[in-house]
């Protein structure tokens, strides 16, 4: 077993899956079509941007300048490359989990056409993602301006998929207890990040630098999740999924970049478990209703519920209402009629007896979302 096949072991998933952490060699349409129904968390998709380069690009010393040139980034219209877009976006979204998030990222060649394309197969976006880079390549022509940014779409499967992971409140403590902002800043992949052939030359011309697909994962996947990536490349999705904990499956045509990707990847060290931990907040824990505590029997039509200081006491009706004197409605709005407030936090403000005590009902709460938790695990 290869070092990459070994990090399945890493962390516990429902269901054993021989795919996980590979590298499938092929086309990623063929490749996807193999993968099991709704079996991926989140797909970052780095497809062929179809630059449509004619000829060679020089700088002002007329020395050549290494772009993208490869037969992968060719196609013969834009009818062929909205075809091909089409395919892979329809085979990556049979593999997608209902809760799943996809990335696609691209430049002003060929995002727009992509970003059609999900709206028309039922992809809902979430947001455009704009990765201005602190060192662009300048352009050279002098008739354009530089273009330094690239954009990513964020989408859910479908406009109904309301429960996707977004580490909110984890991506706004890292940025000094500021909402996360859609303009991101980093630089292009250089230096010894860079992957090179044995000439000494870009490996891959267009590898993503790790800090972004960390950022991504960061923001959009859990430890233990499946991050497919059906356009691999030189391995920097998986290399970051197995830093960080998270599981891989990696798509690719080209045996070179296998090659390296597996060794790349094999390197890597992952951290530690206590490490991985995410920053989550209230509204990253599943909603429970108060009804839902009638549901399980936690509480029954008929109990009393008390305010802390045992002034007011209130009856549980069956439809999950609170009803004392003429006053009946929500925890929320009884708790704060009584009060002379506009606003109030039923579950702070109402108490059950429990071992000749009170407790606030909003430990019953606690109790049903660990249970709602372990359900969906």
């Amino acid at each position: 077993m290869s070092a990459v096949r070994a990090l399945a072991d890493l962390s516990p998933l429902p269901q054993k899956a021989e795919w996980l952490d590979t590298i499938l060699k092929g086309d990623c349409v063929a490749a996807l079509d193999k993968l099991p129904e709704k079996s991926v968390d989140v797909i970052f998709a780095d497809p062929p941007y179809n630059l449509q380069l004619n000829g060679d690009l020089h700088r002002p010393d007329q020395s050549k300048v290494d772009a993208v040139d490869n037969d992968w980034d060719q196609f013969d219209s834009f009818a062929a490359y909205d075809a091909f877009t089409r395919a892979w976006l329809l085979a990556a979204r049979r593999v997608l989990k209902p809760n799943g998030t996809i990335w696609v990222i691209g430049s002003y060649h060929n995002i727009f056409r992509v970003g059609a394309s999900m709206q028309d197969l039922g992809f809902w976006i979430l947001n455009d993602i704009v990765w201005r880079k602190t060192n662009p390549m300048p352009n050279f022509r002098g008739r354009r301006f530089q273009n330094a940014h690239e954009t990513m779409i964020w989408a859910s499967r479908d406009p109904n998929a309301k429960s996707y992971t977004f580490n909110y409140d984890a991506l706004k403590a890292s940025n000094d207890d500021i909402q996360m902002r859609s303009d991101w800043l980093f630089p292009i992949c250089t230096g010894a990040e860079r992957l090179k052939n044995d000439n000494g030359d870009k490996l891959h011309p267009t590898q993503k630098p790790e800090a972004l697909i960390a950022r991504i994962m960061m923001a959009s996947t859990k430890p233990g999740d499946v991050v497919l990536d059906p356009f691999f490349g030189s391995g920097t999705t998986g290399a970051v999924a197995k830093r960080l904990g998270r599981h891989f499956v990696g798509i690719e045509r080209e045996q070179d970049y296998i090659d390296a990707a597996n060794e790349r990847i094999a390197a890597v060290v992952p951290l530690e478990a206590a490490d991985l931990t995410v920053l989550s907040g209230k509204r990253a824990e599943p909603r429970v209703a108060f009804v839902n505590l009638l549901d399980s029997g936690m509480l029954k039509p008929g109990a009393t519920l008390y305010d802390a200081k045992k002034r007011w006491a209130a009856k549980v009706r069956a439809d999950g209402t609170l009803a004392i004197g003429d006053n009946a409605g929500s925890i929320h709005r009884v708790g704060a009629a009584l009060q002379g407030l506009e606003s109030c936090n039923g579950w702070t403000f109402w108490h059950y007896e429990r071992n000749g005590g009170l407790t606030q009902i909003d430990e019953l709460r606690r109790i049903a979302r660990l249970g709602m938790e372990r359900a969906g695990a």
